[in-house]
């Protein structure tokens, strides 16, 4: 029989960060999660909690480290965590955040996809404690009269009631039938699971409710739902994706994810403090608030902040590498990990690029360099025809678009 911290503080760790919009939806969730709470800790059985993730592409985000972050916490309070791999979900899409239909992919596909997840999800999920599962199992048994039963628990009025799918309607978009089923799929899930918890992201809202229903309908205690903030992609503007490409992967190379990180527009900085960081409400407010006052420069704090998001997935030291190569890059030096390049006589710049892999062909060498896009010694280099030769003196620094960089030696 497991044993529990008392329901208080299991709580006061859980709730933090739920966001519903709502406030009754909150009060009303919190009393249910508190009633299985005492229900498990009366009991000694865990609750069983899940998240599912669509395998869309082969590596996970920042953004999907959020819920995931919020599994660890159940799983150091002694529950039962499933990480759910989307490979039947993924083939359609999750239409939540889409003003359009995505496009589908094939079920081997989204399998492929999924290789890595399981390997990386080891960087927050404690790996002993984490039953990993496929919802391919059981929604490929379904036949279609199992379909039918599903779609008569929900009208069509509920779904064009979402603001994706009103908005496509009210502008004459195509809304596929197959997006429909995208949410009943992932409530039939729930029903699989026999799930006590299900986490997501607010935009996830009526999928996870959808759930619920479900659950009810097939005469189920329905699971509690808790939804969190999204994270922001390094755009500013959209969610955090692969598809749109404004993402931090976590299994990215330190430099990466630092350089990203430094590159985000000011005014997100909270969002990824609160959602991506160890740190304290207490920290994240009073480090804000130095930088508002001005006794603390934004970029020294996305500095912090960077060395803190590759701390987690990566280590300390990485991290402090990453800050020491991003000083030698701001002073024109190359980064830790950049390759050298042996010179053994005079080389045209075009044929060097190519040789040291830094361009895939001379012609992209050399629309690389007329889009003044590589720097030899810190200089922009404008003459395609520009000869490099061998020095006695230290290694010539050369770059090749934004984070290419190569050392040339004798």
């Amino acid at each position: 029989m497991a044993t529990f911290p008392s329901v208080d503080e299991q709580m006061d760790m859980l709730m933090r960060g739920v966001n519903f919009g709502d406030a009754l939806t909150y009060q009303h969730m919190a009393r249910e999660l508190r009633t299985r709470l005492e229900e498990s800790y009366a009991t000694g059985r865990p609750l069983r909690v899940y998240c599912g993730f669509d395998p869309s592409a082969p590596d996970l985000h920042l953004g999907h480290t959020v819920p995931m972050r919020k599994l660890r916490q159940f799983q150091d309070l002694g529950h039962e965590v499933v990480f759910l791999i989307g490979s039947f979900t993924g083939t359609i899409g999750d239409p939540s955040d889409k003003e359009s239909a995505r496009s589908q992919q094939s079920l081997q596909r989204a399998l492929t996809a999924a290789q890595t997840y399981t390997e990386q999800a080891w960087r927050v999920l404690d790996r002993e404690k984490t039953l990993v599962r496929y919802n391919h199992e059981w929604l490929v048994e379904l036949n279609f009269t199992d379909v039918i039963d599903l779609a008569s628990h929900f009208t069509v009025q509920q779904f064009l009631a979402r603001d994706n799918f009103s908005q496509r309607f009210a502008r004459g978009d195509a809304i596929w039938l197959h997006e429909f089923f995208y949410a009943l799929m992932q409530a039939q899930d729930a029903v699989a699971l026999e799930t006590d918890v299900q986490i997501g992201g607010t935009d996830q809202l009526f999928n996870l409710m959808a759930g619920r229903k479900l659950m009810e309908a097939k005469g189920m205690k329905p699971q509690v739902i808790l939804t969190f903030d999204i994270l922001v992609g390094v755009d500013g503007v959209k969610r955090m994706s692969k598809s749109t490409g404004n993402y931090i992967g976590i299994n990215e190379p330190p430099g990466v994810i630092y350089t990203k990180v430094l590159n985000v527009p000011d005014t997100i900085m909270r969002n990824y403090a609160e959602l991506v960081t160890r740190w304290t409400p207490e920290t994240i407010n009073a480090r804000l608030a130095q930088v508002e006052s001005g006794e603390v420069e934004m970029r020294a704090f996305k500095q912090q902040l960077a060395g803190e998001i590759i701390s987690i997935f990566h280590g300390d030291e990485a991290a402090t590498q990453a800050a020491t190569d991003a000083r030698k890059m701001y002073e024109g030096d190359a980064p830790s990990d950049a390759p050298t390049f042996h010179l053994t006589g005079e080389m045209g710049l075009v044929e060097l690029l190519q040789q040291a892999s830094l361009v895939q062909s001379k012609s992209e060498g050399r629309r690389l360099i007329q889009q003044n896009g590589v720097r030899l010694n810190g200089e922009i280099v404008t003459n395609v025809d520009t000869m490099i030769r061998p020095t006695s003196k230290q290694a010539q620094i050369l770059r090749a678009g934004k984070r290419n960089y190569l050392r040339i030696t004798i």
